[in-house]
């Protein structure tokens, strides 16, 4: 009489055991007491709980964080939309705008007033000679040109003492700040920056994402276009 050697036996592992439940759909029908038999960790303790209770509590975990999924999906579409009125409140008021030159203050109080950021200030160059003598035009170095020429999305971080700080009214609490290029459609060169600023060092961060900002800036920069004569729009294109 042959025997079987039991180091010869492969042992039946969990995953083909997974597997035969998965495939055999009806095992639970033809063992149905075996269902309230098992027991099973309940998830909070060492509490043991039957296959049903345990399959009860996963349903209302997995609930649980539907449930937030969709509370934080509404938190963010109100958020969306508040931004959305407010932008919309800002575009209208650059709309409303009689003189040109009157745009730059609209843009930065406007904002300010909005979004209720504690300091903002702009600077325009290559404007037409009648604008030319406004504060908003004078003022700029060659460098602070350059830089915002060689800005590709907006600057966000903190306050490093770039001249730029230095058009605010109160340089001396500012934490954190975001520059904005401004520019004539596509073209390389700036025609202007929008500096923001707030003694909250986590206002404007390195990391943060600038597309809302860089939305303000193309807005910004179309009402601005009207200081600014074809002769100098054709040269920044």
């Amino acid at each position: 009489m042959s025997t079987i050697d039991p180091a010869s036996v492969h042992p039946i592992t969990e995953e083909e055991i997974a597997n035969f439940l998965v495939n055999t759909p009806d095992f639970f029908e033809r063992n149905a007491a075996l269902l309230a038999a098992v027991q099973l960790s309940s998830g909070h303790g060492q509490r043991a709980v039957s296959l049903q209770e345990r399959q009860a509590q996963l349903l209302r975990e997995k609930i649980k964080g539907l449930e937030q999924r969709v509370i934080e999906m509404v938190r963010h579409g109100q958020d969306n939309s508040a931004i959305s009125e407010k932008m919309q409140n800002w575009t209208r008021q650059l709309l409303l705008a009689v003189r040109p030159e009157d745009i730059p203050a609209v843009i930065t109080t406007e904002l300010q007033k909005h979004f209720l950021i504690p300091q903002a200030a702009i600077r325009v160059w290559g404007v037409d000679a009648p604008h030319a003598q406004q504060p908003f035009a004078s003022g700029v170095s060659e460098e602070v040109r350059a830089f915002a020429s060689s800005l590709t999305r907006p600057y966000c971080g903190p306050n490093n003492g770039m001249e730029v700080v230095r058009w605010l009214a109160d340089a001396s609490t500012v934490q954190s700040m975001a520059v904005i290029a401004l520019r004539a459609s596509a073209a390389p060169q700036a025609f202007g920056a929008l500096v923001l600023a707030s003694s909250d060092r986590e206002r404007f961060q390195s990391d943060m994402a600038t597309d809302f900002l860089q939305r303000i800036g193309e807005l910004a920069s179309a009402a601005l276009s009207r200081l600014r004569s074809a002769v100098h729009a054709v040269e920044a294109d």
